[in-house]
């Protein structure tokens, strides 16, 4: 893209679309998923290459676990095995991964492998790559007030200056803490609703729906929700 100012910081993507990938073509909805990593793959290196800083994946709800358990323990390990083999690949591309969710759900196994790609990556600084696992809007929201109510109980000293809290310090109770809000939330499959994901921080995003499913959303079609983020007018509630 020529215009370099054109170009979101963040972009986040609800993946959507895998099961009726694999049913088109009379599979398993697991066969989607799977196919689906390939687009991940390709969604990580145009984001490198395109310039922007922070890609998110919305990989996995809390809503999800109330999948059947036979799809639900082939994403876990499928989980697992693809932060296990693609740390090298993520080294190379300068990419560091962080996981954001409920991870106190998550298997000991799981989290361990999530911990040490993460430590592993943390000086890569070409692209941050966030995977929301075991995640949903409206717990990092009562996450955020819980922590915030614990704090003024172990600092009642504190009341006034919560009393005068503005948006951006509530905002640093939340998981996404030190991220920028989302730019662009791409959705694909034809679907157009957020599905509770990042309710605070997309306040401002502008948002970009494709009937793409996403096994099929490869650089081509990254690219082309940039091109159109690029024509968008972000006002903030202001006139320009």
């Amino acid at each position: 893209m020529e215009n370099q100012s054109s170009v979101p910081v963040h972009v986040s993507i609800i993946m959507d679309g895998n099961g009726r990938w694999a049913q088109e073509r009379g599979k398993e909805r697991i066969f989607g998923h799977a196919e689906g990593i390939e687009s991940v793959r390709a969604c990580t290196e145009a984001a490198v290459e395109t310039g922007v800083r922070y890609l998110s994946l919305f990989a996995f709800s809390e809503e999800n676990w109330g999948r059947p358990e036979k799809e639900v323990g082939f994403l876990m390990e499928m989980m697992m095995k693809s932060i296990r083999e693609e740390v090298p690949k993520l080294m190379k591309n300068g990419v560091r991964l962080i996981v954001l969710g409920n991870r106190a759900r998550l298997s000991d196994s799981l989290n361990a492998a999530i911990d040490g790609c993460m430590e592993e990556t943390a000086g890569n600084t070409a692209l941050t790559l966030i995977i929301f696992l075991s995640y949903s809007g409206k717990w990092d929201i009562l996450q955020a007030a819980k922590k915030m109510a614990l704090d003024l109980l172990e600092h009642p000293e504190k009341k006034e200056e919560v009393e005068k809290m503005g948006m951006d310090a509530f905002g640093r109770y939340l998981i996404t803490d030190g991220i920028p809000d989302p730019d662009m939330i791409v959705r694909t499959s034809g679907e157009e609703r957020l599905s509770n994901y990042m309710l605070w921080q997309s306040a401002y995003s502008e948002f970009y729906f494709t009937d793409v499913l996403w096994p099929d959303f490869r650089k081509d079609s990254f690219r082309q929700a940039l091109e159109v983020y690029a024509h968008r007018n972000r006002r903030y509630g202001k006139v320009k």
